[in-house]
């Protein structure tokens, strides 16, 4: 077979080989890492492709990605292995004889002597190289990867599939070589900015005009109910990269409202936290459903017990009643699951802690449990601020979600109605009445 070009090649592509990403065997980080550090040398990057552990589909794949992409990083399929088929099919693709490189060989030797060993005839396989190629140097193991240029418009660089020595080859050799041949010169840096409580096609219809650009670029996507935005830039350096995205994060602000809750690795904990610190104030929480993941989620901030005074699972309604003070009679006629209960355990938290602002969540996270008119998915979220005011807030998130995406979404929009409530909290002045309820 030989390769086709219907394009102008142009970029890099990531081909992992291995049948046993397919079946979900390992996860693939090998082409996480290789993409992020394709995106510190602002090296363009399209496409990723895994194919398994076939000559025939090797082929394809690789007839598919020289058509497109001017550099190619392969992963894995260098052991000594009949399975391992990645030179020899690099070899037969572009029409080129497998070359044994001695050199290779003497280090394999070398290496398992160390070890005291003696490799099986079947390793002698990994000191060949298809014709034309040079070798990628392996200081971990046995297999070695190849530099190659089979035809002028296009570069192949290999590695094993073992995380650790595809990283240092990368490092070592990898990244020199591309250096050296112009890669490289620009970098690409990106800001996250972070929402939650907007649909993430609502938040694209809000900065529509600005997801067409090419550099800066505006991406959206969204994970477990938080959506992105990732703005990012190409330049020669970083500097220069920072400052052609600032006036466009800029404008998605101003656009954004209060659904941005923080960028890059901010989150909901950690951003209630630092509007507590702020503040001088601190948080206690009162759980039902999500069975401690609130109090999990504020204390896996480091230095929250400088605003985290703690929490009650008040999962039986006997510790509601006699750890949170909740009305008996409440939870005999509304039901544990309801708006009076949700704002008596916020209240309940409060003062028994002795806290500023308490969050209290109680609901029906299935599968079991619903009735029709207590659904599996209602939530009750009870919200008490320092001057005792409560408010509750009802939410149906849905059967789908299943058990934990309910208390996983509880937790997090629990976090979200502080952090709301927080920034119109003023750092000083006079606070509203005493003692209100809201609904």
């Amino acid at each position: 077979m030989s390769p086709t070009q219907t394009v102008t090649p142009q970029g890099a592509e990531i081909l992992c080989i291995g049948t046993e990403l397919l079946l979900g065997e390992i996860t693939n980080t090998n082409a996480q890492y290789l993409a992020a550090e394709l995106a510190k040398l602002g090296i363009p990057h399209y496409y990723q492709t895994v194919v398994g552990d076939n000559e025939a589909r090797i082929h394809h794949a690789l007839e598919v990605a020289c058509s497109r992409s001017s550099l190619l990083l392969i992963t894995g399929g260098l052991g000594p292995t009949p399975d391992d088929l990645t030179h020899a099919a690099l070899a037969s693709f572009f029409g080129v004889e497998m070359v044994e490189h001695p050199q290779v060989w003497e280090e394999i030797l070398r290496k398992y002597g160390q070890r005291g060993m003696e490799p099986s005839p079947s390793n002698r396989k990994q000191a060949f190289l298809p014709q034309g190629a040079t070798v990628l140097p392996n200081p971990l193991g046995s297999a070695c990867g190849l530099i190659w240029q089979p035809r002028p418009d296009l570069h192949i660089l290999t590695f094993p599939g073992v995380p650790r020595e595809m990283q240092q080859m990368w490092q070592e050799t990898a990244v020199p070589y591309l250096r050296s041949l112009g890669w490289g010169k620009e970098v690409f840096y990106s800001r996250v900015l972070r929402y939650w409580g907007i649909p993430e096609s609502t938040l694209a219809e809000r900065v529509g005009s600005l997801l067409a650009g090419e550099n800066p670029t505006v991406a959206p996507y969204a994970s477990q109910g938080e959506v992105r935005l990732r703005v990012t830039g190409r330049a020669p350096t970083r500097e220069a990269a920072e400052a052609l995205i600032a006036p466009v994060v800029e404008q998605i602000l101003q656009i954004s409202g209060e659904d941005y809750f923080g960028s890059d690795e901010a989150t909901l904990a950690s951003v209630v936290g630092e509007l507590l610190l702020q503040r001088g104030q601190t948080l206690a929480v009162a759980e039902s459903c999500t069975g401690g993941l609130l109090g999990q989620l504020v204390t896996g901030i480091p230095g929250s017990s400088r605003y985290f005074v703690g929490g009650i699972v008040a999962y039986d309604n006997r510790i509601k009643e006699q750890l949170l003070r909740v009305d008996p009679a409440a939870l005999q006629q509304q039901g544990a699951v309801s708006e009076p209960v949700a704002a008596q355990m916020a209240l309940g938290a409060k003062q028994v802690l002795g806290s500023d602002w308490a969050l209290s969540i109680t609901g029906i996270a299935g599968p079991d449990g619903g009735t029709p008119t207590k659904p599996v998915g209602l939530v009750y979220l009870g919200l008490a601020d320092p001057e005792g005011n409560v408010e509750v807030h009802e939410y149906r998130f849905g059967s789908l979600r299943g058990r934990e995406g309910v208390r996983w979404w509880s937790a997090q929009t629990a976090l979200d109605c502080l952090r709301r409530r927080l920034l119109r909290y003023p750092l000083s002045g006079d606070p509203p009445q005493q003692g209100q309820i809201l609904e």
